[in-house]
């Protein structure tokens, strides 16, 4: 191991320890033999890459705990395993945005892998760095036994060669150190599994290339029209958006003309009658009484139109549990384009997250119509009524009070 910290030692030991006393013995290919390799592959990388001291201990700690969520038997083993990481770094004041990068390191390593960055490509090519070596063959056997024992499902050789050799023709490893380094050797390891395919069926590798190849376009196409929305679906969110934001737009222009309104309205008080108000103190309630008015019809428009902006952030982690709303300019505006960029590409992956989205979106722009036309109203009832009394009040003023103050 090309380095060695007092972190990294406590890290390693409760690894080690948990891996041992929790991880399920049908775990045995994701086990503590898979976390050490690919911890000293990841340093490997890592120094390979040019990276400094820091960041190769932050990419080891990422590597130890990046399967240590097999041990709780879950569905998504990579959140399992960034919320054990975060609990135990935290307990030993590790620097939070470091911890930040070992999740990331962590999540970028769900298939289908999409780092975002140098440190996450390194993880995510040591993960796979048994691809390229001879011990292939094994670790695929005790990968088959795994998903045969967790998923109660037998694999044929026949099949499993097929889900191997679809795997590692489609993959490609992330850093310039692993393609210069591994890709020989997995292209080594797809040649022998090609070999025993067509030995098999009697087929040439490139036949059996073939036939995936025409496989695969047939799934994505019946994968795209079992996804596709129904033309219906797509009018009602796009009509309901327009209708939204036509109403959005109506609320604005309301609240401009009272505050303009308003605003003519209590220049004339300052520049003309507060001036005459010694000569005419019997108007002295009535412009106070009007000048209120004007003030809280102001103040009701203007928050009426005030935009509400949110922090602008999203983790991967709310992505992977669709906990945001990426259609919404506040919840991204402080992000990364890269961070966007992968952030909508599981949106548009996943049809249930992208109509969930869509649905969220036209409920929020409601409820924010909802608070424009209150507050609306409001100023409008405050406006209608006020302005009526403040006239009334002038009115009687004049007929009534004249005379108390004339000598």
């Amino acid at each position: 191991m090309a380095i060695q910290t007092s972190v990294l030692t406590q890290v390693a030991d409760h690894v080690r320890s948990s891996l041992k006393s929790e991880l399920p013995s049908q775990f045995c290919y994701h086990n503590l033999t898979h976390t050490e390799e690919v911890v000293k592959a990841s340093l490997e990388i890592a120094k390979g890459e040019g990276l400094n001291i820091e960041d190769q201990e932050t990419i080891a700690i990422a590597a130890w705990f990046h399967d240590v969520g097999h041990a709780y038997d879950c569905d998504c083993h990579e959140k399992k395993s960034v919320e054990v990481a975060r609990a135990f770094l935290e307990l030993l004041g590790f620097p939070k945005d470091r911890i930040s990068q070992i999740e990331g390191c962590i999540m970028a390593t769900m298939m289908p892998q999409r780092p975002l960055n140098t440190m996450e490509a390194v993880l995510c090519d040591a993960d796979l760095y048994h691809l390229s070596t001879d011990q292939f063959e094994e670790r695929s056997k005790l990968l088959k036994k795994e998903w045969e024992e967790v998923k109660e499902e037998a694999f044929k050789e026949s099949s499993w060669n097929k889900i191997n050799a679809e795997f590692l023709s489609r993959h490609t490893y992330f850093t310039a150190y692993a393609k210069k380094n591994f890709t020989a050797g997995q292209a080594q390891n797809l040649e022998a599994i090609q070999m025993k395919i067509s030995k098999a069926k009697k087929e040439r590798p490139a036949d059996l290339k073939k036939k995936i190849a025409s496989l695969e376009k047939k799934l994505a196409k019946a994968t795209e029209k079992e996804n596709k929305p129904t033309r219906g679906i797509e009018t009602m969110f796009r009509t309901t958006s327009k209708n939204h934001l036509d109403l959005s737009a109506m609320a604005d222009n309301k609240a401009n003309i009272m505050i303009s309104i308003n605003s003519i309205i209590l220049s004339i008080i300052i520049s003309v009658l507060i001036r005459k108000l010694e000569e005419y103190p019997h108007f002295i309630i009535p412009t106070i009484l009007l000048t209120v008015v004007c003030l809280i019809t102001i103040v009701l428009s203007i928050l009426a139109t005030r935009p509400n902006i949110s922090k602008g952030l999203f983790t991967k982690s709310d992505i992977m549990n669709k906990r945001t709303n990426l259609l919404f300019f506040g919840n991204f505006h402080k992000m990364s384009l890269e961070e966007y960029e992968w952030g909508m590409n599981e949106l548009m992956n996943d049809s249930k997250y992208l109509y969930g989205s869509l649905i969220k979106d036209i409920y929020y722009l409601g409820a924010v119509l909802g608070k424009k036309y209150r507050r609306l109203r409001v100023a409008y009832t405050v406006f209608m009524f006020g302005f009526v009394i403040a006239v009334l009040s002038f009115i009687i003023a004049e007929a009534f009070f004249k005379n108390q103050y004339m000598y």
